[in-house]
């Protein structure tokens, strides 16, 4: 993967000296998290692609299109929050009846809200 990081990095350094403003800006931003690309490579387990995670938030994307979105900034962040809440829940199998519960209770009653899973 050494030759593929050198050539991407070479790449990218070209793009932020361009003078092209619109591949400047992509390269600027890529090359600010350069590290980020290689993940998959520097980690056991990490796959190079989302491709699992896509497949994971497809039954929530299917579930939002008959409902024809929400109405409101506000609704859609809900709907965001709460179908992550629940998914990353259900994958840690975890109840999300119990989170919601110390959430709502954590907001009634103080400024401290549960964590979305416990610590490890």
């Amino acid at each position: 993967m050494a030759p593929i990081r050198q050539e991407l990095y070479t790449l990218l350094l070209r793009g932020v000296h361009s003078g092209n403003p619109r591949i400047q800006g992509m390269c600027q931003q890529l090359w600010k998290h350069h590290d980020w690309l290689w993940t998959f490579d520097d980690v056991q387990g990490i796959e190079p692609t989302n491709n699992t995670v896509e497949r994971r938030l497809r039954p929530a994307v299917i579930y939002r299109k008959p409902l024809f979105g929400t109405h409101s900034e506000s609704g859609t962040r809900f709907i965001e929050r709460m179908l992550t809440a629940f998914k990353t829940r259900h994958l840690k199998q975890r109840s999300i009846f119990t989170y919601l519960i110390d959430a709502v209770t954590a907001h009634f009653e103080g400024p401290i809200v549960p964590a979305p899973l416990p610590a490890p």
